[in-house]
């Protein structure tokens, strides 16, 4: 054991003499290849801001230039150890195909990335419905598209799952789709103009498109109005809770009246002489 342990020591201090200069090489390469990989990543993501590129191509434009600055210094340290470089890349071809055999998935995903990426589908900051989820893109990476939800959470798309599914793109506005109710004897013309004022006077129903105000149908107790108004992505909710406390603070200013679900009974074949209890 003890001479064992010997001549892997001296084997160890015979390498670095005989290669000590290369391998601070080595070393000086590997370092120089960061500093390099890093500044230029930075230098090519500010220009490909400037041109107004999207984040996603962005990141993968900086990723494969940085793979690809690592890989020669890779080639260049290798040959500067006498390392032989062409069986080492017919290996790595041939243990690639193995790989490439065993990750289908994930190279579906990868591809589908690409494509998602390149196609522009949709955009980070859209609203979009596909595959049963509906939420605004938070990012579309190479793998997986992120999704946030109406309330905070997150949800991860595999990117294969999104290539050949029906998407429904809203961009970055959405639709209110308002319901409103009157009393049949209600001036239609008042109930129509009072919504209109509601929506002109929220700052955040978009005026392009214009809202619409219109009846939709005859209810039991009520005549329905369908309101209809663009806002933009954030606003939504909080849209739609000012407008609809705004008409029911405006129908009390002008007593149009809202009336609640009504049923009237009648009794029919009484007997005659019947008494009600006391």
């Amino acid at each position: 054991m003890h001479n064992t342990l010997m001549t892997w020591k001296d084997t160890v201090i015979d390498f670095v003499i005989r290669k000590g200069f290369d391998i601070l090489g080595v070393i000086a390469i590997l370092i120089v290849s960061a500093l390099v990989a890093r500044w230029l990543g930075k230098h090519i993501e500010i220009w490909l801001a400037k041109k107004k590129v999207e984040l996603p191509i962005r990141t993968l434009i900086v990723r494969v230039v940085k793979l690809l600055v690592f890989v020669l210094a890779g080639v260049v340290a290798l040959e500067k150890l006498g390392v032989a470089i062409a069986p080492m890349i017919t290996g790595i071809g041939v243990a690639g195909a193995g790989i490439a055999l065993a990750m289908q998935g994930v190279l579906s995903n990868l591809v589908a990335g690409l494509q998602i990426i390149f196609v522009k589908r949709f955009r980070v900051g859209e609203f979009i419905e596909i595959v049963g989820e509906t939420g605004t893109v938070a990012n579309v990476e190479l793998f997986s598209t992120v999704l946030t939800l109406a309330d905070g959470s997150q949800v991860v798309i595999p990117n294969k799952k999104i290539i050949g599914e029906i998407l429904h793109n809203y961009g970055t506005t959405r639709q209110l789709k308002l319901s409103v109710g009157v009393a049949y004897d209600s001036d239609m013309n008042l109930v129509s103009s009072t919504i209109r004022e509601v929506l002109n006077a929220n700052s955040r129903v978009l005026k392009d498109p214009a809202p619409a105000v219109v009846i939709s149908s005859l209810g039991d107790s009520s005549i329905n109005f369908s309101v209809f108004a663009w806002v933009v992505l954030q606003d939504y909710g909080l849209a739609q809770q000012e407008i609809y406390q705004a008409i029911i603070e405006r129908f009390r200013e002008k007593r149009i009246e809202m009336p609640f679900p009504q049923h009237e009974i009648r009794l029919l074949n009484t007997p005659a002489g019947s008494t009600s209890a006391a």
